[in-house]
């Protein structure tokens, strides 16, 4: 035995765990990568998918009106940069809810954040029909912004003696909302604009109809240097006071990146379901639920699994295309009924 009191084999170990993190770290690096070619892969794939017959030696070799370059710029290239904005915006949108509101049955679509922009930006269709686009953007994150707070008010007052009970109230929250909002259109006769932004759909994305989702990039970079800070946050009030920070700024930020994101994706592209629901689970079954590596994982499984969703949709009935919001809610439905099945089996 050391005189000292010291384990002589404590080193070793802590070698041995530094040796085992090391190696954890290059399999998760290894597998980023392998992530980002398949998405690289799929996007090429996406280019050349669609009804006007676009080849790759058209491309190449080109012609007199430059038909093959003009489809790539203005239609093809915009749609999956746009699939793939949307796709990581609104997975890593789902992960900042699920870290605030500390419940992993919750994303924009389940609390009334989506119904609260879509009410938002009708509103500003039917007061302001000459502002521009962005404008009428801003208007429905502000509306977004305040079905978000409501809902986080509302949990204070309802016994959460279930995690399903936060969902639930999200549900019936944004039922009240998605009603008031039917019936204005219904009133104003709008109902055919609220079923196009309602339902989810890439084909008429074009260049100069789809930049705005750059600003849901600019919020989930914001989540991703703010990571640690929201995951304290999602701790609740006193432990972030202890750590000398302000929860309430916190939770203003959190509740800033989901209603941008959820307004951006809705006046671009529409309703996408499920997306921020099923993406962050997968991801914390992966790799655990440290925000700062898990949202950049988040954001590449969102791209790709949208990105899939979208061919899918495109090659079922060709030349016919079946709406993204469809396919997602399908396959998005279907694989967290699977992770509750298999939970609940588990214990």
């Amino acid at each position: 035995m050391s005189l000292s009191g010291a384990n002589p084999l404590y080193p070793a170990r802590r070698a041995s765990l530094r040796a085992l993190l090391a190696r954890a770290g290059t399999v998760r690096g290894l597998s980023f990568a392998l992530a980002g070619l398949l998405l690289v892969a799929l996007a090429v794939t996406s280019l050349f998918i669609g009804v006007s017959d676009l080849s790759l030696r058209a491309l190449l070799t080109g012609d007199d009106t430059g038909r093959a370059q003009m489809l790539l710029a203005v239609s093809r290239l915009p749609r999956t940069l746009a699939i793939i904005l949307a796709g990581s915006s609104l997975a890593v949108a789902g992960l900042v809810m699920q870290i605030l509101v500390r419940n992993r049955f919750v994303e924009p679509s389940t609390v009334g954040t989506t119904e609260s922009a879509t009410l938002g930006f009708l509103v500003a269709a039917l007061l302001v029909p000459g502002w521009p686009v962005m404008a009428k953007m801003g208007v429905a994150a502000v509306f977004a912004l305040g079905g978000t707070a409501l809902f986080l008010r509302l949990l204070r007052f309802v016994p959460l003696r279930d995690m399903l009970l936060v969902p639930l109230v999200g549900i019936m929250l944004g039922g009240v909302i998605g009603a008031a909002t039917t019936f204005i259109a219904y009133r104003f006769n709008m109902m055919p604009s609220l079923l196009a932004w309602s339902m989810g759909d890439f084909s008429g994305v074009l260049r100069g109809r789809y930049e705005l989702l750059w600003l849901a990039t600019a919020a989930v970079i914001v989540a991703c240097l703010t990571a640690d800070r929201l995951t304290v946050a999602g701790m609740g009030r006193d432990f972030t006071t202890n750590l000398g920070l302000n929860h309430a700024n916190i939770m203003r930020l959190g509740m800033i990146i989901i209603s941008v994101v959820a307004a951006v994706c809705l006046v671009s592209v529409g309703t996408i379901p499920f997306l921020g629901l099923v993406v962050p689970n997968i991801v914390s079954l992966m790799i655990g639920d440290n925000m700062r590596s898990a949202t950049p994982w988040v954001a590449m499984i969102g791209a790709l699994f949208v990105l899939a969703c979208d061919i899918l949709g495109r090659i079922l009935r060709f030349p016919y295309e079946i709406p993204i919001s469809v396919v997602v809610g399908v396959i998005g439905s279907a694989i967290f009924l699977a992770m509750l099945l298999n939970a609940r089996r588990h214990g």
